[in-house]
């Protein structure tokens, strides 16, 4: 019994790594500007969708290079036509911004790349991997994409860590996250770091999109993997990025060992059907965190003086 439950604990932990990258991107965008980024799961479909179309035409490496370009100039054209724009408004109003970003996206994305089903071959081995085959039965399956993603993942979030913390840009996006007006008024240029910010999260996208568009198939319910980035985002806290890894990985396993060992355990009690519960638990989890810790575990606690 322990080799399932291990298989299936590390299985979830490396699922987990996976939503995590898309949550390093609402993180980036968050930091940056103080609004929840609901067009970060379109970005990552497009961004999966130039890679795939791309890589077509060209050597894997050189399309994934154009497809940094694209999404840098992405970057230009949302700060450029909409963020200029919306300096210094309502939070709301950033986010309902964000929400006509993410459909335009998702059409623009099908009238250039196409609707069809894509793949992208990222050249590993799809043929999983077993380890201590001598103490459990059969050996212990391990996808060998899943183990791939969960390398570069770490290789990013050290990049991002040192960057925001070290780099005067980094510092800068801490400031304007603090107070728009307040960085303005010390000479930081607003539209310059919201440029930067979401070039960023564009290549983030990108990691995301590769590796779920690998997983899955390059196709438009992609941009629906954002929606489990949210419980992942409320458990580790929207600031943080070690949050978003933390919380990535707790969601993920959760929702696989709750699935394996919650599952039979419902249908023997309740005489229910049993299935689909890796489906709702990441989000019933993260209504309790809600309750009880709404900064999440590595979130700022909010303190407001009368």
């Amino acid at each position: 019994m322990l080799g399932p439950v291990l298989e299936t604990l590390i299985g979830g932990l490396l699922t987990g790594v996976l939503y995590a990258l898309v949550a390093l991107g609402f993180v980036l965008i968050f930091k940056a500007s103080g609004v929840f980024n609901f067009a970060q799961g379109a970005m990552v479909l497009f961004a999966a969708l130039s890679v795939a179309r791309l890589s077509e035409m060209m050597p894997l490496v050189v399309a994934v290079a154009l497809s940094v370009v694209i999404m840098i100039v992405l970057a230009y054209a949302i700060e450029f036509l909409v963020l200029r724009r919306l300096v210094n408004q309502e939070g709301i109003i950033l986010f309902m911004a964000t929400l006509g970003i993410a459909y335009f996206l998702e059409g623009f994305g099908e009238t250039v790349w196409g609707s069809n089903i894509y793949k992208i071959n990222l050249g590993i081995p799809k043929e999983p991997m077993f380890f201590f085959e001598s103490v459990f039965p059969g050996g212990l399956l391990i996808d060998r994409e899943e183990v791939a993603a969960a390398v570069g993942c770490a290789v990013l979030v050290a990049a991002l860590a040192i960057f925001f913390q070290v780099t005067r840009v980094g510092r800068a996006l801490r400031a304007v996250a603090d107070d728009h007006q307040a960085a303005q008024s010390v000479g930081i240029p607003l539209n310059t770091i919201w440029l930067i910010v979401w070039a960023v999260s564009g290549i983030v996208a990108i990691a995301a999109g590769m590796v779920w568009g690998s997983k899955l198939g390059v196709q438009f319910s992609i941009s629906l993997v954002a929606l489990k980035a949210l419980p992942v985002l409320i458990l580790g806290g929207l600031t943080s990025i070690p949050g978003a890894i933390v919380g990535g990985l707790i969601i993920g396993a959760g929702e696989k060992l709750a699935e394996v060992l919650l599952g039979p355990l419902l249908v023997r009690w309740f005489d229910l059907a049993g299935g689909g519960i890796e489906n709702w638990f990441a989000y019933m989890l993260a209504l309790v965190f809600l309750l009880f810790r709404p900064q999440g575990l590595f979130g700022e606690r909010i303190i407001e003086r009368i």
